[in-house]
């Protein structure tokens, strides 16, 4: 166990980010002494963690051919957005008989929490004709509960300024609201892994309930004052468009890439359709990297993920204001809790250094850092004026050979903040 004293000069953040990159170099030098010395033609099974039980599949896997995997795993665990929770998550991972046909993923999950939340999630990335129509969705049906902590990420103040005791709960305003989400787009290949094409968009938010605000005392919210200022209701809003599309993906497996990038650019136009909604537009730009970094074994990975969301022109009521987790599949911002960072303008960087823990794949790890910067326009602050970091390590446990599906568990360190995380497929 390494301790840092607390009168240390150098900041808390940065010992974690050097301590987290300090083992992740040392495994990959040890790892690389090891395999100049072994014969390159030894090479083990791929096993999965089923393979441990069953000579055959798990009665929870079902394999209709030999390119079509699903899964149905119990969902439990703890995030700090939702803390325990239970359910059932079923991913369904296919792809075309040809040979340069790319792995599809569609799932569906349902899970309940111990904070009375009913969380309902579509998700869709595939592939079709032969990789040359890609959609990509987001459906999601909340009876939610999650606090809000004001813009920008300037909430966090400096070690040396927090008071004593300091807790980011202290930030915290209750509010339950109900969330119905349709996002879908379909693109088309004009050029090998180029694609254009739209999207139609529907956010709805309803019996929102802000638990802290009460006007006739004068106590009021983040939201409230947000939705006074810009004409929203604060009791129930929409925001309806549609979008372009542009994408370049030359990953050689979405559900776990050991090669390629991807590249999305989305821009929505959100016109005035119902009551409770103002014009606006909004920007969604995407980048992953997946560089091997090993010539010796390909299960060396620096993988790379950062994109940014903006509202170009207008305003967009609160809870639709770029949020660090509410990425399509909520894996953004590990290390703090989802709607922690939220403001005008926001940009994420996520790095992942993924390496072999056993010869036959069953086991493999992480360590990762990632930073987040959200602006406040109502304070005037910008992007990268505050930045928020945080670090983690990683557990990889392999439940299906061919599409490299899977089981993760992450823990996270953030700033004052930390996470448990339990998902099916790679964080990004």
């Amino acid at each position: 166990m390494v301790i840092f004293p607390e009168n240390n000069a150098v900041p808390y953040k940065y010992k974690i980010l050097g301590l987290v990159f300090l083992i992740s170099f040392t495994l990959f030098s040890q790892e690389e002494s090891r395999n100049s010395e072994i014969d390159s033609s030894k090479i083990c099974p791929p096993k999965t963690v089923f393979d441990l039980f069953k000579k055959q599949d798990d009665a929870l896997v079902v394999k209709p051919t030999k390119n079509n995997f699903f899964l149905l795993i119990p969902a439990i665990g703890s995030q700090p957005a939702t803390g325990f929770f239970f359910g059932a998550v079923a991913q369904y991972t296919f792809k075309g008989k040809e040979a340069k046909d790319k792995y599809s993923i569609a799932n569906i999950g349902i899970t309940y929490t111990v904070k009375n939340q009913w969380l309902v999630n579509v998700k869709n990335n595939i592939l079709l004709k032969n990789n040359k129509i890609f959609l990509s969705g987001d459906y999601r049906l909340y009876l939610f509960s999650q606090p809000n902590y004001g813009l920008g990420t300037d909430i966090i103040p400096p070690r040396q300024d927090r008071p004593p005791g300091f807790s980011i709960d202290s930030l915290a305003q209750d509010m339950d609201y109900n969330y119905l989400k349709f996002h879908q787009t379909v693109s088309f290949e004009v050029k090998e892994n180029y694609y254009v094409g739209g999207g139609v968009n529907i956010d709805w938010y309803s019996s929102i309930k802000d638990k802290e605000l009460d006007v006739a005392n004068g106590n009021y919210t983040y939201h409230y004052n947000y939705s006074q200022k810009y004409g929203f209701n604060n009791l129930e809003y929409y925001l309806t468009g549609v979008s372009l599309n542009l994408v370049h993906d030359s990953r050689d497996n979405q559900v776990n890439a050991s090669k390629g990038w991807y590249a999305n650019i989305n821009y929505r136009f959100n016109p005035v359709l119902f009551k409770n909604q103002n014009f606006s537009n909004v920007l969604f730009a995407e980048y992953r990297n997946f560089i091997p970094v090993s010539h010796k074994n390909p299960r060396y990975i620096l993988a790379i993920w950062t994109y940014g969301q903006f509202v170009t022109r207008g305003k967009v009521p609160y809870l639709n204001l770029p949020s660090i987790g509410w990425d399509q599949r909520s894996r953004s911002g590990e290390g703090y809790t989802q709607g922690l960072f939220r403001g005008n303008g926001l940009v994420y960087l996520s790095t992942e250094f993924r390496f072999p823990i056993t010869c036959n794949q069953l086991l493999s790890g992480t360590v990762f850092t990632n930073f987040v910067t959200a602006s406040n326009s109502d304070t005037d602050l910008k992007l990268f004026k505050s930045i928020q970091p945080a670090a983690g390590i990683g557990l990889r446990l392999l439940i299906d050979k061919a599409s490299k599906t899977n089981l993760i568990f992450d823990y996270s360190w953030g700033n004052n903040s930390k996470g448990f995380y339990l998902n099916a497929g790679e964080t990004f």
